[in-house]
C-alpha cells in the first residue's frame, strides 16, 4: 500500500513539472538575438577616401547598403565651390530614410538644398531629413578659418590632410569656437592639430572630433 501511494505521488509531481515547463515562453530578454536597429553612418564628413569612414551598426539590408553607397556618391559629385574644407556634410541611413547633418558656411548655403535634392532622387529613398545648418556670416570667423587652415598646413606633416579636391580635415568655426572634424592617421597628428589650432589668434575654444584611422 505504501509503495502504491509513493508511486502515485511521484506521478503527480512529474505531471506538475511538465505543465510548468510547457508555459515557459522565450522572450527578447532570454534570447541572444540582436534587436538593435540597423544604421549606416558616414561617421564624419564625406571625403573621397572611403576606407576612412562609414560606421555600420546592426545588420542592414543590401538595399540599405546600396542607398548609403549612392548617397555618398552623390555628395562627392558636388562641385568644389559647393563643399569645401570649411564645411561639414554627414549622413545616416536607417531603412529608407536618409538624414543629412553638418555645417555650411554662408557662402555655401545653397549646398543645403543641392544635397537634399541630390539625395531624395536616389532609388529606394522614401524620406530625407535635412538637419544641415548654415553658419552665421561673421568677418572674424572668416579670418579665423583661414588662420587655422594656414596654421595646420604648416605644422608637422598635417599638410597631407589638406588635399584640395577632398581634404581629410574640415574646419568649422562658429563664433570663434573651432571644431575639427575628419580623419587623421594617428593620435600624434590629432593632438598636434589641437595644439596648432589653440595657438591661432582670436580662437576661443577648440573641439577636436577627428577620427584616428589606419590605412
Amino acid at each position: 500500500m505504501k509503495a502504491l501511494l509513493l508511486f502515485s505521488a511521484l506521478l503527480l509531481l512529474s505531471a506538475a513539472l511538465v505543465a510548468q515547463t510547457a508555459h515557459i515562453v522565450p522572450t527578447a530578454a532570454n534570447t541572444d538575438v540582436d534587436q538593435s536597429p540597423a544604421m549606416i553612418s558616414s561617421n564624419g564628413p564625406v571625403v573621397l577616401d572611403f576606407s576612412k569612414q562609414q560606421l555600420v551598426t546592426g545588420q542592414p539590408s543590401n538595399a540599405e547598403l546600396k542607398i548609403a553607397k549612392d548617397v555618398r556618391s552623390q555628395l562627392l559629385k558636388m562641385p568644389l565651390n559647393y563643399y569645401g574644407v570649411f564645411d561639414d556634410i554627414e549622413y545616416t541611413v536607417e531603412g529608407r530614410t536618409v538624414t543629412l547633418s553638418g555645417w555650411l558656411t554662408s557662402e555655401h548655403s545653397a549646398t543645403k538644398k543641392y544635397a537634399n535634392d541630390a539625395v531624395k532622387h536616389i532609388e529606394g529613398v522614401d524620406q530625407v531629413v535635412n538637419n544641415i545648418q548654415v553658419l552665421t556670416p561673421r568677418p572674424l570667423d572668416s579670418q579665423t578659418r583661414r588662420r587655422v587652415l594656414n596654421a595646420l598646413a604648416r605644422t608637422g606633416q598635417l599638410d597631407q590632410y589638406f588635399w584640395q579636391a577632398s581634404p581629410d580635415i574640415h574646419i568649422i568655426v562658429n563664433g570663434l569656437n573651432v571644431t575639427l572634424v575628419g580623419y587623421v592617421n594617428n593620435e600624434g597628428d590629432k593632438n598636434l592639430a589641437t595644439i596648432a589650432t589653440k595657438q591661432v589668434r582670436n580662437v576661443f575654444d577648440v573641439t577636436n572630433d577627428l577620427h584616428v584611422v589606419h590605412g
